[in-house]
C-alpha cells in the first residue's frame, strides 16, 4: 500500500506536466490563453503548494483524505446549487461566473 503523501506528490507531479503542455498547445494553436491569468494561477499554485506541504507534514493520511473529500463535496454542492438556483436575470450567464450588474 502506497502512503497518501507519496500518492499526492506523484499525482501533482503528473498534473504539472499535463496542464503545462495543454496550456502551451492551446496558446500556440488557438491563441486563446490569457497570459495574465495563467501567470496569476501559476503564482497561486506555487503559494498553495507551499501551504499544502506544511499542512501535509502536520496532518495524517486519513485527515488529508477527509479534507480532500470535503473539498470535492463542496465543489459538488456549489455546482448543484448553480444548476438548481434560479438566476436573477434569466438570460444572463454573468451570475454563474461571479459577474454582476
Amino acid at each position: 500500500r502506497v502512503p497518501t503523501s507519496v500518492v499526492v506528490g506523484t499525482s501533482l507531479f503528473q498534473i504539472v506536466f499535463v496542464t503545462g503542455m495543454t496550456t502551451i498547445l492551446h496558446a500556440s494553436q488557438n491563441q486563446n490563453v490569457d497570459a495574465v491569468l495563467s501567470i496569476l494561477l501559476i503564482i497561486g499554485g506555487v503559494i498553495g503548494a507551499q501551504i499544502g506541504v506544511k499542512a501535509g507534514e502536520k496532518l495524517k493520511g486519513e485527515q488529508l483524505r477527509a479534507l480532500l473529500a470535503l473539498l470535492v463535496l463542496a465543489v459538488c454542492l456549489r455546482m448543484a446549487y448553480t444548476l438548481i438556483a434560479r438566476p436573477s436575470e434569466l438570460y444572463s450567464l454573468a451570475p454563474l461566473f461571479g459577474g454582476g450588474h
